[in-house]
């Protein structure tokens, strides 16, 4: 990728983008590339935020995005990237505010929104918007509580099937409240939508992840990695989920109510494969992203109990620029017997179940290191 002449000013900027790169794409090489200064990218880990295992693993995620402009890329940690938009923003704003970000780079469906005024009708409104929110009836989906709050409180009008939209604008209550002084600056994106499935130069990661059997050298940067990367996807899981939804009292799982036990218990007894027992238990309160989601605490055994403790960043590679400027940060960068974070080290161990060519995802891994072109391991 080529880089164009940048000012002293646009030089000493740090970009926060928040990602999942699954797979990375060129318009994700395209976001990159309109972020300015040093770009600090937090990256879900093996496990999507609408409920899915990643098709490759975090590291051959993190290096196609290190070959591509990426200066630092840091974990996502298990339990905060597989969550509603608004505890996912909110914990991804969260770890790059912690890394001294001044800006946020984030893709969005329109180029019509001013995301500074809704981040100050957020921040004037708060109290009155989480009011409004308590007095919607719960058999509303999150998008469709969303819808009614933005046309209420900013006049804004959007498809709540838009999901970098949806992403965009839980970013924009996360800096409000997390971070305000942090600048917003969407990009727009190009070329197909998010599920669209039709391959082009700008194919969405939804069509790659459904042609990643094809020769896609035309439709991705670093194709020979993706290639040659051990895939999941969750048929891979079915079995495992299943044996769960059998053998485990649901309603001791994170966000598993007496209700959704019932039709999970249900479902699963006539269900062939995992599509089909997502179409079981969806109703319009129940959206198909939540529904994964539950699926995917329930195959990672989440206690009900579980909480977020933000561990130290895990850092998963860097350029040059970006391990001098990582020195005056307390980050991981070797996962050893004391990391904090086991509840990713159970959900990744999971993960390697699903393909028996998968390496080991922490323990003795350090971060890959960026040097001319190519993303090494760090000595």
């Amino acid at each position: 990728m080529t880089s164009s002449k940048v000012s002293s000013e646009d030089s000493a900027k740090i970009s926060g983008i928040i990602a999942e790169f699954n797979p990375f794409h060129h318009g994700h090489q395209y976001l990159l590339s309109q972020a300015q200064g040093l770009k600090i990218v937090i990256m879900s880990g093996n496990w999507m935020q609408r409920g899915e295992p990643a098709i490759v693993d975090k590291w051959t995620r993190a290096q196609m995005a290190l070959k591509n402009g990426a200066d630092i890329i840091v974990e996502l940690p298990f339990f905060a990237s597989v969550q509603g938009a608004d505890y996912f923003a909110q914990y991804a704003v969260q770890m790059l505010a912690d890394l001294g970000i001044d800006q946020l780079v984030f893709g969005t469906d329109s180029d019509a929104i001013d995301y500074d005024r809704l981040r100050q009708v957020y921040r004037e409104n708060e109290a009155e918007i989480q009011a409004f929110l308590e007095t919607l009836p719960d058999n509303l989906s999150y998008p469709q509580k969303m819808q009614q709050m933005w046309q209420t409180f900013a006049g804004i009008r959007f498809d709540g099937n838009t999901p970098n939209h949806i992403l965009g604008l839980a970013y924009t209550k996360a800096v409000a409240t997390v971070a305000p002084d942090i600048q917003l600056q969407p990009v727009k994106r190009l070329g197909a939508g998010f599920h669209d499935e039709t391959l082009s130069h700008f194919a969405s990661a939804t069509a790659l992840r459904e042609h990643a059997d094809d020769d896609l050298s035309n439709f991705m940067p670093e194709f020979t990695s993706f290639h040659l990367a051990p895939k999941v996807q969750w048929s891979d899981y079915f079995p495992l989920l299943k044996y769960q939804l059998l053998a485990t009292r649901l309603t001791d799982i994170f966000q598993v109510n007496d209700e959704l036990a019932v039709r999970l218990k249900s479902a699963i007894k006539t269900a062939t494969d995992f599509e089909a027992l997502v179409d079981a238990v969806v109703t319009k309160r129940y959206t198909k992203a939540r529904v994964r989601r539950l699926l995917t605490y329930i195959l990672i055994n989440v206690p009900k109990t579980q909480d977020f403790e933000q561990p130290k960043p895990h850092v998963l590679g860097f350029s040059a620029a970006g391990q001098r400027y990582l020195k005056k940060f307390d980050v991981v960068t070797k996962v050893g017997k004391t990391y904090q974070d086991a509840l990713t080290l159970q959900a990744d161990a999971i993960y390697r179940l699903g393909n028996q060519a998968i390496p080991e995802q922490n323990y003795g891994r350090p971060p890959l290191r960026q040097t001319h072109g190519a993303a090494q391991v760090e000595k």
